[in-house]
C-alpha cells in the first residue's frame, strides 16, 4: 500500500506529521497531489480544541495542486492539470444546497457520534479537515470532483491562487453579505488575511470609505495597500468614537467582524447607523452578548448576517478571474514558506503570530 505524509489532529494542543495510506478514489472523486497548501485560523481553533474534530483526522482545507488520478465519472479534466478546490466542497444534491446555501451542504444530516450519541453537525459543506481528511498532506481526495475542481489559469502561480479556496472567498463573502452600495462607509474589524480580503472586497463592491481596525500597525499598513482609506489602531484610540467622528455622527453603513471575539463583535454593532448591516466572519468559541443600547432594544432595523465561505468550481473560477485581471494581488499575503516536514514549527509560528506572519505557503 502506497503511503503519504499527512498532518493529523491528535488532541487539543497537539498535531503530528504521520504516514497514512494514499486515498483510494471512487467514480466521482479526484486524487490531487498537493503542491501548496496553508494554515488557517480555523486550523488553530482545531489545534486548541475550540472546534471539535475526530482525533487522527488530516487537517487543512486550502488545496492547490495537480490532478493525480480521476474517477471514472469525472469529465472535462485531465490528469496532470493544475487545479484548486474550495475549502467548502458541496455536492449540490442536498436540501441546503438546492435551497441556496451550498456551504451548508449536508448540515441537515443526523451524524453519528461517540457512544451511540447522535446530533446535528453545522457547516457540513466544509468537509476538508472537518468531516474528511484534509489538505495538509501530500495528497488529498476531492469528493464530487465534477462540482469542485477549478482549473488554474495559465500564468498564475500557486501563491497567487492560494487564498482562493478559503481566505479570499470568505473575505469577499463578508463584503457581499454587508449589503454594500456605491459610496458606502464600511468598517472592517481585524486585519488578518480574512479582514484584508474583506476590505479589498468592499472596495471592489463600491464602498468609498473603508475603515480598517487592528492593533498591529504593520497589518494596518498592508490594509492601506489592500484598499483601506482610513486605519485605526484600537490601542491608540476609541474606535467607536473615531468612526462616529468620521461619519459626522451618522454611523457606518456596514461593519465586517473578522476576528471572532466579544469585543470586536460589540464594536461592530456599535459603529452602525440605524438600519446598518453587521457582517460576521469570525469563528466564535463562546457565547456572544448583544449590547442592548446599540441594538436599539431590537427596534433599530439592523441586519446581522453570518457566513461560511462559498465553494464550488464556479466560485473558484470567479475569484481566480479577479486575480488574473490584476484587480487584486493576494500573493503579498504569503509571508513565509515551510516544508510539510516542518508543519509543526509552521503552526507554532502562525498560532503565536510571530515575525509578521500573515499566511504560510506549506510545500510537500
Amino acid at each position: 500500500m502506497s503511503m503519504m505524509k499527512a498532518t493529523v489532529f491528535v488532541a487539543p494542543g497537539r498535531i503530528e506529521l504521520v504516514d497514512k495510506p494514499i486515498p483510494d478514489i471512487g467514480p466521482n472523486d479526484a486524487l490531487i497531489r498537493i503542491t501548496t497548501t496553508t494554515i488557517c485560523g480555523t486550523d488553530v481553533h482545531i489545534l486548541k480544541g475550540e472546534y471539535p474534530v475526530v482525533p487522527g483526522l488530516t487537517i487543512g482545507h486550502e488545496p492547490v495542486g495537480v490532478i493525480e488520478k480521476l474517477g471514472s465519472a469525472v469529465q472535462g479534466y485531465v490528469e496532470g492539470q493544475r487545479v484548486i478546490a474550495g475549502a467548502i466542497c458541496p455536492n449540490f444534491n442536498s436540501y441546503a444546497a438546492q435551497d441556496g446555501a451550498p456551504s451548508q451542504d449536508g448540515s441537515y444530516l443526523i451524524l453519528s457520534g461517540k457512544c451511540g450519541h447522535h446530533g446535528y453537525k453545522a457547516t457540513a459543506g466544509w468537509r476538508f479537515g472537518n468531516l474528511i481528511d484534509g489538505t495538509q498532506a501530500e495528497y488529498v481526495l476531492v469528493p464530487d470532483a465534477q462540482a469542485n475542481l477549478a482549473p488554474i489559469p495559465d500564468g498564475l502561480t500557486d501563491e497567487q491562487v492560494l487564498m482562493c479556496p478559503d481566505i479570499m472567498s470568505t473575505g469577499f463573502k463578508g463584503a457581499e453579505n454587508a449589503n454594500i452600495k456605491l459610496g458606502d462607509t464600511v468598517v472592517v474589524f481585524a486585519q488578518g488575511p480574512i479582514g484584508l480580503c474583506a476590505a479589498a472586497g468592499a472596495r471592489l463592491l463600491g464602498a468609498t470609505t473603508i475603515i480598517a481596525v487592528d492593533g498591529n500597525d504593520h497589518r494596518l499598513g498592508i490594509a492601506k495597500k489592500m484598499g483601506a482609506d482610513v486605519t485605526l489602531n484600537f490601542r491608540n484610540c476609541d474606535v467607536v468614537d473615531e468612526v462616529m467622528k468620521l461619519t459626522n455622527g451618522r454611523g457606518a453603513d456596514s461593519s465586517i467582524e473578522a476576528l471572532g471575539t466579544q469585543l470586536t463583535w460589540s464594536q461592530s454593532l456599535k459603529v452602525l447607523k440605524p438600519g446598518g448591516t453587521l457582517s460576521s466572519l469570525g469563528v466564535y468559541s463562546e457565547d456572544l452578548a448583544i449590547p442592548l443600547a446599540n441594538f436599539a432594544a431590537g427596534l433599530g432595523d439592523h441586519t446581522i448576517r453570518t457566513a461560511l465561505c462559498p465553494g464550488g468550481k464556479e466560485r473558484m473560477r470567479r475569484l481566480m478571474n479577479v486575480i488574473a485581471a490584476n484587480r487584486l494581488d493576494l500573493g503579498v499575503l504569503v509571508t513565509h514558506q515551510y516544508k510539510l516536514d516542518d508543519i509543526v514549527a509552521a503552526y507554532e509560528l502562525f498560532a503565536n503570530q510571530r515575525d509578521g506572519v500573515l499566511k504560510i505557503a506549506v510545500k510537500p
